[in-house]
């Protein structure tokens, strides 16, 4: 018989690839072709990830020894505990020999058993390990506590410096408890989280990665990201506690949100060293096994919002579990919209009709930046606009530059907050300037951005990345206005190193403090180095993808390629790059994992 690849018969293989193309065919017919394009690339990406959990863990003999025999300056003992409950004996099994092929030593794995006496193996099992590892220590409870209460149980067992959380159907990477140490040993960090790999079924393959930012204290209010892995300092435990049974099903999210608000260094080690299983009896592949949890983590925000002195109402996002938080909006202060513009009457027109019907925010003005336009009908149409109160329109008659002009404009503003807009955003969400101030005017928070789309409903701006594609890029350009995004990074608040200054919030105090735009990036860059700046300053910048507006900036345009324009690009990309080398290392961007890789920009994972 013919035979093709690994001896499948070819009629196989024929009648494989013929099911492809008329999937693929069908779906260009009823989709369109940016549909289709949409859903390869998610096949092609989920195809990559997936592989078993044993390739993916391999560790070279050389490697292994090199991490067995590292000293640290400041050694530390990690205890791990883990709350047991008719724990399955293959996972047993896997999640202790995981412990036991750590390649650092100082570890103690605190086993707490509130199994039922049908599943006697596992104190069996437990005893029999225990005898011949004196770094383990185990506890039969006398009933079961749940999760929240046997993990209490198995804390209490533990003398660490330093605790570990670990589920008992999960495992660690045999590089785990290394990772830690060291990051341990270099920042002193007293609350550590890592990436984590998701995975499951008979051939124990990677389902996902989560690939996870920096710390990030809106990511976080949206939803509880940091999840595993969870390592925190003994002190710190000691200050805040563990968990508090109010918050039943989320007690995690209440944990790690009190360790947040307390912790001396908050560290994310870029590594998925964590492993997470996914099976029948899991409800980390089933959020509404458990629904109750989602308004015991909406509880568990409100709380933290209150012990942060924070005012706002928590809400559930359109990606559902997650959350949003309408912040209450202290005072009523000035915004001042600030538009360079030159000709393009009626793309101007769009953009302030927009404004006008679309602000339910009424302390606001608008400053028309007018740079050299030519035609009657624009000096006609600014007759119209003239006679507005809240409208103002300033001459700059010199030669376009971005960061000078908006510069010229700040300097003529009165608000408080200054909201660079280019003139060619049209409003779609009303509330749009709220979902902007509401963070701009939080003391740790110096500026923000919306999502922006395309005419054809697919996205523009969804963020951006710092020391990607050699500069900086705009994350998820092309993909469906109602994609969700990694992690739903494309559909909750979230922090980033910036935003684009097309529609940009920033509080003027952290813009005078970061000292304005660069005018020697007179195009490009600009916005993004200003963010940067902000970011210097001590403040974060804040992606809210909730509120959206269509940018009209054409597609096609792209870099400039030809002559002057071309020569000019080149020289503001060489000064940005000078100006943050950091962002063009290997950990890069702290916002966007290096682990997507530095030409990535869509979160896809290069590993």
């Amino acid at each position: 018989m013919e035979s093709g690849r690994k001896g499948v018969p070819s009629w196989a293989l024929r009648n494989t690839l013929f099911n492809l193309m008329y999937k693929t065919l069908r779906m260009l017919k009823d989709e369109g072709i940016k549909q289709t394009l949409f859903a390869v690339r998610y096949v092609v990406k989920r195809r990559k990830q997936m592989r078993p959990v044993k390739e993916r863990m391999k560790m070279t003999p050389q490697k292994r020894a090199y991490q067995e025999s590292a000293v640290f300056e400041k050694p530390v003992k990690i205890s791990v505990i883990v709350p047991l409950f008719n724990t399955p004996v293959n996972f047993l099994e896997e999640l202790i020999e995981s412990m036991r092929l750590q390649t650092y030593g100082n570890w103690q794995l605190c086993l707490a058993d509130g199994s039922d006496r049908e599943h006697g193996y596992v104190q069996a099992r437990c005893i029999e390990y225990a005898e011949n590892e004196k770094r383990i220590v185990y506890k039969k409870l006398d009933r079961n506590y749940g999760i929240a209460g046997n993990r209490s149980e198995a804390a209490g067992m533990s003398d660490g410096d330093y605790i570990c959380f670990l589920d008992h159907d999960d495992i660690l990477a045999e590089r785990a408890l290394y990772e830690v140490a060291k990051a341990i040993d270099q920042t002193g960090a007293e609350f550590l989280y890592s990436d984590e790999v998701v995975y499951g079924g008979r051939k124990k393959m990677i389902n996902s990665m989560h690939l996870k930012p920096d710390f990030s204290p809106d990511y976080l209010r949206s939803c509880n990201y940091i999840c595993h892995l969870t390592v925190v300092s003994r002190k710190l435990i000691e200050r805040i506690g563990l968990y508090d049974s109010r918050y039943e099903g989320s007690e995690d999210y209440d944990f790690v949100l009190r360790a947040s608000e307390n912790a001396e260094g908050i560290y994310h080690i870029d590594e998925p060293i964590y492993y997470w299983r996914v099976h029948e009896d899991s409800v980390a592949g089933d959020i509404s096994a458990k629904p109750y949890a989602w308004d015991s983590a909406r509880r568990a925000v409100a709380a933290h919002l209150e012990r942060t002195g924070l005012e706002g109402e928590v809400t559930f996002s359109r990606a559902s579990p997650m959350l949003h938080v309408n912040y209450k909006i202290l005072s009523d202060p000035l915004i001042s919209i600030i538009v360079p513009t030159c000709d393009h009457k009626e793309d101007l027109k769009k953009c302030l009709d927009s404004v006008m019907n679309k602000t339910t925010y009424k302390n606001h003005e608008i400053i028309l930046l007018e740079n050299n336009s030519k035609n009657t009908e624009t000096f006609d149409y600014y007759n119209t606009l003239e006679k507005l109160n809240n409208v103002r329109i300033i001459i700059w008659d010199k030669e376009f530059n971005f960061s000078a002009i908006n510069n010229f404009g700040a300097g003529l503003a009165n608000g408080e907050h200054l909201l660079f807009l280019n003139n060619d955003i049209e409003i779609i969400t009303p509330g749009w300037i709220e979902q902007m101030v509401m963070f701009t005017q939080r003391p740790d928070v110096g500026a923000a951005g919306i999502k922006l789309l395309y005419a054809d409903d697919t996205i523009q701006h969804g963020g951006i990345a710092v020391g990607v594609g050699g500069s900086a890029a705009n994350l998820c350009p092309l993909f469906p206005r109602d994609y969700e995004g990694y992690m739903s990074r494309l559909a909750v608040v979230s922090n980033l190193s910036a935003v684009t200054g097309a529609c940009m919030m920033v509080k003027r105090k952290a813009y005078e403090q970061a000292g304005g735009f660069d005018e020697n990036l007179a195009i490009s860059f600009n916005d993004v180095d200003l963010c940067l700046k902000i970011s210097e300053e001590g403040y974060y910048v804040v992606f809210n993808p909730t509120a959206e507006a269509y940018h009209y900036e054409s597609r096609s345009r792209g870099y400039d390629t030809k002559g002057e324009k071309r020569k000019r690009m080149e020289r503001e990309k060489a000064l940005f790059v000078s100006k943050w080398p950091r962002y063009f290392e290997e950990k890069g961007d702290p916002f966007y994992n290096k682990n997507f890789g530095k030409q990535s920009i869509s979160y896809d994972s290069a590993m």
